[in-house]
Order: structure tokens, then sequence, then C-alpha cells
């Protein structure tokens, strides 16, 4: 799908979702995302806890196996949106290839991510990272009294206005194909760089 039609088709399908953007009980319950980047992942994990960290790691890994080309990524509707997302100080999200059928059904599943992350290299080249899972609030409220979670990883929080231009949204990080020492679940990755990124990687 090209990048253009798919950021447009994203944007008209979001404007009927931006009047959905009242307060829910659930969001209190999602780690606000610069909190979290500062020390949520530093806090010490149960023996439980660490299992099923690792497992959404594997199940992740084995999900974006395929993905480590980004062509296959792109015959299976992922595109580019965003550019490179960089954060300063933070590190970096990298690129995002979106697949917006699965944004827009409101449901989280491990073995399907909305996003895969990748990394541009020197060489021009795109290397995978990790995968997203992003579900808009205004769906996820609708049915659900408490913020998304994948085994035991709790979402974090987006407020609108965002640099993204989304409404309301949750999001979970999963650094599956590169470590980031600030924690596997952390948004900011300051292992990943947007340094060869020039606009038209693939």
């Amino acid at each position: 799908m090209k990048v253009g039609r798919f950021a447009t088709q994203l944007g008209f399908s979001l404007a009927g979702i931006l009047v959905f953007t009242a307060f829910s009980p659930s969001r209190a319950l999602a780690q606000d995302h610069d909190a979290h980047m500062m020390a949520a992942q530093h806090q010490p994990q149960t023996a439980e806890q660490k299992k099923q960290a690792n497992a959404l790691v594997n199940i992740v890994r084995d999900a974006t196996e395929r993905f480590r080309n980004v062509s296959v990524a792109e015959s299976e509707g992922y595109g580019l949106l965003f550019g490179c997302v960089s954060g300063g100080d933070f590190g970096a999200m990298g690129l995002h290839f979106v697949n917006f059928p699965l944004v827009a059904d409101g449901k989280i599943d491990a073995t399907a991510p909305e996003i895969v992350l990748y990394e541009p290299t020197s060489n021009g080249q795109l290397r995978i990272t990790g995968a997203d899972f992003l579900v808009f609030a205004a769906d996820w409220d609708k049915t659900h009294t408490s913020a998304p979670e994948l085994n035991g990883q709790l979402f974090h929080f987006f407020e609108a206005p965002n640099r993204f231009g989304l409404p309301p949204f949750y999001t979970l990080h999963v650094w599956a194909w590169k470590d980031n020492p600030n924690g596997t679940f952390t948004n900011w990755n300051p292992n990943v760089s947007c340094d060869g990124f020039n606009g038209q990687n693939h």
C-alpha cells in the first residue's frame, strides 16, 4: 500500500473518532508515557512477571519473524507512518509500519501487532526492532473498565493532542528484536537511532 494513500485513509478514519475523547476511568489505570520513560521499568519484577514478560517477547518474535523483510510486512498491509520518531535524549522509537485495519478493529492480540518497528541503517536498509500494540482509547473504553495489557504488561496512555496527531490512545512497545537498556516495554530505546533515515527507506 502506498504511504500517501495509507496516511490519507488513516486521517479520514480518525476524523470520525475524534469526537470520542471523554475521560474514562480506565485511563487513570494506564501508565503515563512520560513518567514511564524514566522509572517504571526499573522496578523489581517477580519471577512470575519475568516469566510472563519473556513469554510475550517470544510470542512477538514468532509473530514478526517474517517481517524481518520489510517487503513482507508491506505485502500484508503495513505502511510507514510518522517518518522516523526520535525522542532526543530518550533515544528513538524508529519507523512505525502501521496496519490500519488492525488499529481500526479495536482489539489487542499479541500475535497480530498493529505496528511493526524498524530502525534505518547506514546503508539505507531497515532492521526490525520490535512491535507496537496500539488501540484508540475511545474504542477500548467502550467495552472495558480497565486499561489494556498483554501478559501483565500495562499499556501506556497518550493524551491528545500528541505528536502523532492521533486521538487519545493506549500503546505498548515490545522491543523483541533489539535490546533496550531502559526496559523491554519502555516507549523510547536509546539504542535506536534515526540517523540513517532518508525518508525513502525500504
